[in-house]
Parts: C-alpha cells; sequence; structure tokens
C-alpha cells in the first residue's frame, strides 16, 4: 500500500455554545492516498462538512478542533501558525465548495482571481501565472478559455462558474482536494460532466480528493472508499462496492433502502424512521439507537469501531449480516 498524502486521527470538533457543547465531529479518523477518491457521506447535520472545514482550518468561533491529528505528509497541520497555514491553504489542499460564489468575487474578473491565487503561493510572473490560469480553465472543459479569462463570474452559467472554482483548486497541483457538495445545485448532465473530470483528474495528477455528499449515487460512480458518517462519527468505512452492495451498519443500509429503485417498480420508497438527533443533547450510547429495529439493551454503551469483515470498519453491536441485507 501507498503512503497516505492525508491521515486524520481522532478528529473532535466542538462548539462552545451558551446552550452546552455541540460535538459536530466526534473520534473520526481515515486516510486518503495519493490519487484516491474518499466519499464521506450522511444526512445533514452528520458532520461531514464540518470535518472537512475542520482539515482546512476554517473552523470560526465558538468552534474549534480539540482533539486530533491532521497529518498531510506526515505534517501535523494542527501543529502549524496561522501563517504557515494560509500558505498551506490553497497551495498544497484546496477546498471546492457548494457554492460557486464562495469561492469567486462577483467584482474582479476571473484572470484576476486565479492570476492573484497562483502569485499568493509561486513567485512567478504575471504572463505564466496568466498561462497557468488558461490551462487550468482548459482542463476543466471550458471552451475558449482565453476568452473567458476577461470575464466577470455574473457572465457565467452555474455549471460554468462551479469549473471555474474547480480550476481555481486545481491552480498549484495541491496534494489534497476537499470537494463539498460542488454539483448539488447543477443539473444532472453537468452534474456528470464534472464528476468525470474530477475523477480523470485525480487518476491523473495524483491529487488525493474527499468528496462530501448526501448522494450516493454519485459516490458509487465517482469514489474508491466511503466513509458513512452520523451523528458526527464515522459508522462504516469500506470500498465503495463492499459497503453499497452489503452495508454493514443498519443507517447505511436505511440509506441505500430510502433511494428510489428501478427494481421496485410501484412499491412505497422506505425511509429511515424518526429523526437525526441533536448533537447538543446527545445521550450517551449508539446515536442511532431510537431509529433503529435492531438496537437492544446493550446499544445504550457507546460502541466502538470493529472489523467484523475484513478490510471493513462498523461502529455498531449488530451489524447486517449478507442474509439480513438480501
Amino acid at each position: 500500500m501507498t503512503e497516505s498524502t492525508l491521515r486524520v486521527e481522532n478528529l473532535r470538533t466542538h462548539f462552545f455554545t451558551r446552550q452546552g457543547v455541540v460535538k459536530a465531529v466526534e473520534d473520526v479518523s481515515f486516510s486518503v492516498g495519493a490519487g484516491r477518491i474518499l466519499g464521506l457521506v450522511g444526512e445533514s447535520g452528520s458532520g461531514k462538512s464540518m470535518t472537512g472545514y475542520s482539515i482546512m482550518g476554517l473552523v470560526d468561533p465558538p468552534g474549534r478542533v480539540v482533539a486530533g491529528r491532521i497529518l498531510l505528509g506526515g505534517k501535523d497541520l494542527r501543529t502549524l501558525a496561522p501563517d504557515e497555514m494560509r500558505k498551506v491553504r490553497g497551495n498544497r489542499i484546496a477546498m471546492i465548495f457548494q457554492d460557486p460564489m464562495m469561492t469567486l468575487n462577483p467584482v474582479l474578473r476571473v484572470d484576476t482571481q486565479m492570476i492573484e491565487a497562483i502569485q499568493a503561493h509561486a513567485d512567478v510572473s504575471r504572463a505564466a501565472a496568466l498561462e497557468r490560469a488558461r490551462d487550468a480553465l482548459a482542463r476543466v472543459g471550458i471552451p475558449s478559455p482565453q476568452e473567458r479569462l476577461s470575464a466577470y463570474p455574473h457572465q457565467f452559467s452555474g455549471g460554468m462558474r462551479q469549473r471555474v472554482a474547480i480550476a481555481i483548486a486545481l491552480l498549484n497541483k495541491p496534494d489534497l482536494i476537499i470537494a463539498d457538495e460542488p454539483t448539488t445545485a447543477l443539473d444532472v448532465t453537468i452534474q456528470g460532466q464534472i464528476l468525470f473530470e474530477m475523477q480523470k483528474l485525480a487518476r491523473e495528477s495524483g491529487t488525493a480528493l474527499i468528496w462530501i455528499t448526501h448522494d450516493l449515487s454519485v459516490i458509487a460512480g465517482l469514489a474508491d472508499e466511503i466513509c458513512v458518517m452520523y451523528a458526527g462519527r464515522i459508522v462504516e468505512h469500506g470500498s465503495v462496492d463492499q459497503v453499497l452492495d452489503a452495508p454493514l451498519h443498519p443507517y447505511t443500509h436505511g440509506l441505500i433502502d430510502s433511494v428510489p429503485s428501478r427494481g421496485r417498480r410501484g412499491e412505497p420508497l422506505r425511509q429511515i424512521p424518526g429523526m437525526t438527533p441533536s448533537l447538543l443533547d446527545l445521550a450517551p450510547g449508539c446515536a442511532f439507537r431510537d431509529r433503529c429495529a435492531r438496537a437492544d439493551g446493550a446499544c445504550a454503551e457507546d460502541p466502538a469501531l470493529s472489523s467484523p469483515v475484513a478490510g471493513r470498519q462498523v461502529r455498531c453491536f449488530h451489524p447486517l449480516t449478507q442474509s439480513a441485507v438480501a
């Protein structure tokens, strides 16, 4: 196995509010290697986006990373001073947001923004930076990149703006890109094109990619591995084929079962009963037990990650078997 580009160990990110402590990310560990794609999946509020922000060092008060290590190439990002972290952010690691206007300044031309992003991390001339910017736009499939450089963000469609945001993330050839649901607001055709391009870019450039989403169909065709998150914790981890074909955690099985299927034409959609618990007042024990048909007295304790199957991890006292899934 190759050395991991990123290794996250026992990450904890808490928000200290007047009402109490919100444990948004609790004991999260995973790794992703060069050219590999890891999917972080879960419902809204599961902690997947906050995990990405924690890696990037973008957690604002009253939140902060309280424990764990974030190792990029063996260097713990938590030990870096703010000015050192700024040199890493946008250079060795980059983030693509769901809304491209979080990346783009509406009053600056695209070439100005891209040149600034390059010259902030590399001592190159404006002409060299402009050439690199043009090549980046071409790589993400933007036609006539030379002309598009002189345009403003409002002159692009939503899909094109997202491509520009992806191009900016690729400018400095980062070791790691974190993509936070960047295709959610796009139509299916544009979404498919961007997913194909991102997968191709990761393979060709060796960039590690973390793709954060609630959409299992996106992860199925994109990722190599998948981490399923619930209530701030990873509840299942394994290869994307293994997890989606034979889920071990009841929550993962419920997510897959709630996706419309052509094999059950006319049948009502199955759904997970209940609601996601509040992280502000999370009772001890398995956070999923009130929504789980397999829960019993043992679930009043916190389950640890176990490996009932080789290459798989699950946080459950009663993991599903192959026969139970079928």
